[in-house]
């Protein structure tokens, strides 16, 4: 429950008062009688005997616990300091005038676990306010500020088993697995309304506006499956069941998996290259019969500048690209500098980011990742030459040439051309029409020469780059199957990593919190990632 608290603090006792000063001192006690005990150990004959090792495991040990204690003392303090107050009121604006102190929670510090009183504020039918709770800024959650961000440090870059040991090794405390992987959805609430609330970076005019987006799937749970793989993996199963396993069990994992979509923006400053420079880049430099030597080396490409990446497997595909989108407006609202996409031919990306730069008022112009349109380039040439000719590369890098020079008419042209002269089968020929099929639906997003004169990429790199690390290699681990909530938050959590924002996340999570606000976009609708409202000061204990 949100609530709304007045934080003027209410003077409790003179400070002067000698017996409030004594009962202060005697708070403290057990701090100041744990310190001088180590005090005296460290000076102690057996301390003396220790090697570093075993001299660092016990200064850490008892530091935890010192920690601990003192913590425990500052509780126990506030709790008897605090006064009932009068200005209590809730979200929709009644007054609590009823109250109860010696209310008690557990709550778990890396050092270990403390235990806070305080004063609960009632109302029949209504959950207990607890405006001491607020000052401290605590969660509904037992966790700690700490806890949290080194839970999600630690979930972003590892499976859960190794988040648990790593957050647990770290304090005094044993973390849970299933409370590892409640904090990771709780702590990635608030990745949109961070994202919309940046400030763009100073950017020259001429720097342009990569977009890009990609999808990748991995295993999730019966439960978490879309409804057509759902349907399919049904259907899957009751063949099994009738004829028994399958010939092919790749088909079975078909069934197993959700597509998650990724979508970037990234700044990049112009870098005009020639077609030769990316044949050289791709294929080496040509070598020389007078020297036996390669050529100039090729001109440095374009590098990407301030990242960031989108990733949802819940959300439509279209949803994360729009995300990128509203980034891009964010760095450019005057559309003063040249935007432009890179993606790997898939016919929905294309359309979704062409309506979105309609919607926008923007031109963006679409070009076809290069190192996919070789991959169809490889599939004629199988269809041309045998296995292992060294004929084929050439062939591939000399259509390759042509296709950045502007000429895949004439490349489709040629292909089939061969293919009808040199009278291949159907089947012989498959690949080379496939190839030259390609070509031709795709010849719209093939404007090679003005990607190279304008110093934009010509590869999805960044993108693929970003499925790998941010897909393959967390959710694709050996035996794991994800539900939708945990496996969301963690592709924000492994986003906000990859994009270097997670500290900055993190810190602009808490600020959020401490001004005790609620931003009502903060949370997609039907994400399943609840906000993660560190003022819910409204729960019962």
């Amino acid at each position: 429950m949100d609530a709304s608290i007045a934080h003027d603090h209410v003077a409790g006792r003179d400070d002067g008062d000698a017996g409030a000063a004594d009962s202060d001192e005697a708070l403290f006690a057990g701090v100041r009688g744990h310190a001088e005990a180590m005090i005296a150990w460290a000076g102690s004959a057996e301390a003396l005997a220790l090697d570093n090792g075993q001299l660092e495991s016990r200064a850490m040990r008892d530091g935890l616990e010192f920690m601990r204690l003192l913590t425990q003392a500052h509780l126990d303090l506030r709790a008897a300091r605090e006064q009932p107050r009068h200005d209590v009121t809730d979200a929709g604006g009644d007054a609590r005038t009823s109250c109860e102190d010696g209310h008690e929670r557990t709550r778990v510090m890396i050092y270990g676990p403390v235990r806070t009183t305080r004063i609960a504020y009632r109302r029949r039918g209504k959950e207990n306010l607890y405006p001491q709770d607020a000052e401290l800024n605590w969660g509904e959650h037992a966790y700690s500020a700490g806890i949290v961000a080194r839970n999600a440090g630690a979930v972003a870059a590892g499976p859960f088993e190794r988040a648990v040991e790593q957050v647990s090794a770290q304090g005094a405390i044993r973390l849970g697995k299933r409370q590892c992987e409640q904090l990771a959805i709780a702590a990635a609430g608030d990745f949109h309304a961070f994202y919309a609330s940046r400030l763009p970076q100073p950017c020259q005019a001429g720097t342009g506006l990569l977009l890009t987006a990609d999808g990748s799937a991995f295993p999730v749970l019966p439960g978490a499956l879309r409804a057509a793989t759902a349907k399919a993996a049904a259907a899957r199963a009751r063949q099994a069941a009738e004829s028994g396993w399958p010939d092919n069990p790749s088909e079975l994992r078909k069934s197993r998996k959700r597509m998650a979509e990724l979508a970037a923006v990234a700044d990049i400053p112009p870098a005009p290259r020639t077609a030769g420079d990316i044949i050289t880049a791709l294929f080496g430099p040509a070598r020389s019969s007078s020297s036996g030597g390669g050529g100039p080396a090729p001109e440095p490409g374009p590098h990407a500048h301030g990242k960031t990446l989108f990733a949802s497997v819940r959300r439509p595909a279209g949803e994360v690209i729009a995300d990128a989108f509203a980034e891009a407006h964010r760095r450019d609202p005057g559309h003063q500098r040249p935007w432009f996409a890179v993606v790997d031919g898939n016919n929905h990306q294309i359309e979704t980011i062409t309506a979105l730069a309609a919607k926008h008022g923007v031109q963006v112009p679409i070009l076809i990742d290069l190192i996919h349109v070789t991959q169809y380039l490889w599939k004629a040439a199988n269809s041309f030459f045998y296995p292992g000719d060294p004929a084929a590369r050439a062939w591939v890098k000399q259509q390759t040439a042509k296709i950045l020079a502007g000429r895949h008419r004439d490349v489709r042209a040629g292909i089939r051309r061969r293919a009808t002269t040199y009278g291949y089968s159907p089947a012989e020929r498959a690949g080379a029409d496939e190839c030259a099929a390609y070509l031709e639906n795709k010849q719209d997003y093939l404007d090679y020469p003005a990607f190279l004169a304008a110093g934009w990429p010509v590869a999805s790199g960044l993108i693929e780059g970003a499925a790998r690390w941010l897909i393959k290699d967390r959710m694709e681990v050996t035996g794991a199957r994800w539900g939708l909530d945990s496996a969301e938050a963690i592709l924000r959590l492994r986003a906000l990593r990859g994009n270097g924002d997670l500290d900055d996340y993190l810190a602009y999570q808490w600020s959020f919190a401490l001004l005790g606000c609620a931003d009502p976009g903060s949370a997609d609708p039907g994400d399943g990632l609840d906000r993660p409202m560190l003022l819910l000061i409204g729960v019962s204990a």
